[in-house]
C-alpha cells in the first residue's frame, strides 16, 4: 500500500497564468466595423505588374517553401501522436534452437519423453514459430490524447506562421516595388534638373564674358552640375539593388523588374477601414499563431502531469510453434496464445518527470506572455500606421505647394539674374531648393504608399 501511494503522489500544484485578451474598444474613438484586412490581396493591389510579382513570389520564394515543409513535418507529428493511443500490432516469424537445462523443470519433465516410439528428445531441439503480437497502452489519463491535441495545435500554429510570413512577403515586395518607382521618378527629376543647371551654367559663362560675374560664379554652377551628375550613379545603384531585392524575394536571378513609374506621383492610397481592435485577434496570423502555441503549451502541461500516474499496458499474442516445420500450423496442438496486463508507476526516475512538469508549466507561462505581447504589438502597429497615414496626407499637400512655389521661384530667379536684380547665388540656391523639394515630394509619396501597405499588413490582410 505504501509503495502505491509513493508512486502516485504528485508534486505541489503549480499555478498557471491566464491570458489577457482585453483590447481597447476602438481606434481613436472610431467604432467602424468594416475592416480592410478582409480584402484579398489581389483586390487590394491593382497594379498588374505588382500582382504578377507577388503571385510569382508565393510560388518560388525559397523561405516560404522551407516553411511549407515545416508544416508537413508538423502534420506528420500529428499522425504519429494519433497512432500512439491505438493498439500496435505486428506479425513475425522465427526459427531457432532450444536446449533445456538437465536440472530445469522442462529438462526434468522432458528427459524421457519420446517423440517417436523408442526415440528420446535430442539435446538440441529446433524451434519454429509464427504469430501476431499486439501491445496497447490504455490512455486512462488522456496523456496520449492530450499529446495528440498538442501536436494538432502546433500544426495549426505552423500554418498560421506560414500565413504571417505570406503577409510579410507581400508587404515587403509591395514596399520595394513602390521604392523602385520612387527611385525612377527621382532619377528622371534629377536628369531634368541637370539640363536646367547646364543651361544656367552656359548663361553664367556668357555673363562672365560680359564681366557681370566672376569665375567664382562659373565654378559654383559647374560644381553643382557635377554633383548632380554624380548623384545619378548613386540613384542608379539604388535601383539595381532594389530590383535585385525584389528578384530575391520572387526567387529568381537578376533581371529587370517590369513597372510603369510614370504615374507614380499621381497614385492615390486606398481608403483604409481599420475596423475595431478586437478584429485583430482573428485577422492577424501572428496573433492566431501565438494563440495556438498557447493552447499547445497548456496541453503539454497536462501530458507532463499525467506522467506521474500509473500507465496500463496490455500485451497479447497468438501464433503457432513447433520443433518440426510440418507440425507448425497444426491446430490446435501447435497453437499458442498469451494475454497480459502491466500497471506501472514511476518510482526511481521521478526527479526527471518533475523537471519535465516544471518546465512545461514555465513554457505555458512563457506562451501567455508571448500571446499578450503579440496582441499589444499588433494594436500599436495599427495605431502607428493610422496616425502615419493621416500625417503623411497633410505633409504631402504642403510639400506639393512647396514644390509649386519653388518651381516658380526658379524661373523668377533666372529672370531677375538676367536683369541684374539678383546675384548668381540666389539662382543657385533656388535651383537647389527646388530639386530637393521635388525629391522630398517623391519620398513622401513613397511613404504614403508604404504606409498603405503597412496598415493592410498590420490589420491582418494579405494572407487570404
Amino acid at each position: 500500500m505504501s509503495l502505491m501511494y509513493t508512486a502516485c503522489k504528485l508534486p505541489a500544484s503549480l499555478t498557471q497564468r491566464k491570458e489577457n485578451k482585453t483590447v481597447p474598444a476602438g481606434y481613436s474613438g472610431s467604432q467602424d466595423s468594416i475592416n480592410t484586412a478582409k480584402t484579398k490581396w489581389k483586390d487590394f493591389f491593382t497594379d498588374p505588374n505588382l500582382v504578377a510579382l507577388i503571385d510569382t513570389a508565393l510560388k518560388n520564394n525559397q523561405e516560404l517553401n522551407i516553411v511549407l515543409q515545416e508544416i508537413n513535418i508538423a502534420k506528420n507529428e500529428v499522425r504519429g501522436r494519433r497512432g500512439a493511443y491505438l493498439p500496435y500490432v505486428g506479425i513475425g516469424a522465427g526459427a531457432g534452437f532450444d536446449k533445456s537445462a538437465t536440472y530445469s523443470r522442462d529438462g526434468a519433465v522432458d528427459a524421457n519423453l519420446p517423440i517417436k516410439p523408442g526415440q528420446q528428445i535430442p539435446e538440441i531441439l529446433p524451434n519454429y514459430g509464427i504469430g501476431i503480437n499486439a501491445s496497447w497502452e490504455i490512455d486512462i489519463w488522456k496523456k496520449l490524447h492530450n499529446a495528440k491535441n498538442a501536436a494538432v495545435a502546433k500544426y495549426l500554429s505552423s500554418i498560421e506562421g506560414k500565413n504571417f510570413m505570406v503577409t510579410q512577403l507581400i508587404s515587403e515586395i509591395a514596399n520595394s516595388y513602390y521604392e523602385l518607382m520612387a527611385l525612377d521618378n527621382q532619377l528622371e527629376i534629377l536628369e531634368a534638373n541637370i539640363k536646367v543647371q547646364q543651361n544656367a551654367l552656359e548663361m553664367v559663362k556668357l555673363e562672365k564674358i560680359s564681366a557681370r560675374v566672376t569665375e567664382l560664379a562659373v565654378r559654383k554652377f559647374e560644381a553643382e552640375v557635377l554633383k548632380n551628375q554624380s548623384r545619378q550613379f548613386y540613384i542608379s545603384q539604388q535601383i539595381i539593388e532594389t530590383e535585385n531585392r525584389i528578384n530575391f524575394l520572387v526567387g529568381r536571378f537578376s533581371q529587370p523588374v517590369t513597372r510603369n513609374s510614370t504615374a507614380f506621383i499621381s497614385l492615390v492610397p486606398d481608403v483604409i477601414h481599420a475596423g475595431i481592435p478586437s478584429q485583430v485577434l482573428s485577422n492577424r496570423p501572428d496573433v492566431r499563431q501565438a494563440e495556438q502555441a498557447l493552447t499547445a503549451s497548456k496541453l503539454d502541461v497536462k501530458v507532463a502531469k499525467a506522467q506521474f500516474y500509473p500507465s496500463l499496458m496490455l500485451t497479447a499474442g497468438i501464433g503457432y510453434a513447433s520443433f518440426d516445420p510440418k507440425y507448425l500450423i497444426k491446430t490446435p496442438t501447435s497453437l499458442l496464445y498469451s494475454l497480459a496486463g502491466d500497471l506501472m508507476a514511476p518510482l526511481i526516475n521521478r526527479s526527471a518527470i518533475k523537471a519535465n512538469y516544471y518546465s512545461a508549466n514555465s513554457k505555458q507561462i512563457q506562451a501567455v506572455y508571448n500571446y499578450e505581447q503579440t496582441i499589444l504589438k499588433a494594436h500599436i502597429e495599427v495605431v502607428n500606421q493610422l496616425s502615419n497615414i493621416s500625417n503623411l496626407a497633410k505633409s504631402y499637400d504642403l510639400k506639393t505647394k512647396q514644390v509649386e512655389a519653388l518651381t516658380q521661384s526658379t524661373a523668377i530667379s533666372i529672370s531677375l539674374f538676367r536683369s541684374a536684380r539678383a546675384d548668381y547665388m540666389e539662382v543657385l540656391l533656388t535651383q537647389r531648393d527646388a530639386l530637393e523639394s521635388k525629391f522630398e515630394l517623391i519620398e513622401t509619396k513613397k511613404q504614403q504608399m508604404n504606409a498603405n501597405v503597412n496598415i493592410y499588413r498590420a490589420l491582418g490582410g494579405g494572407w487570404r
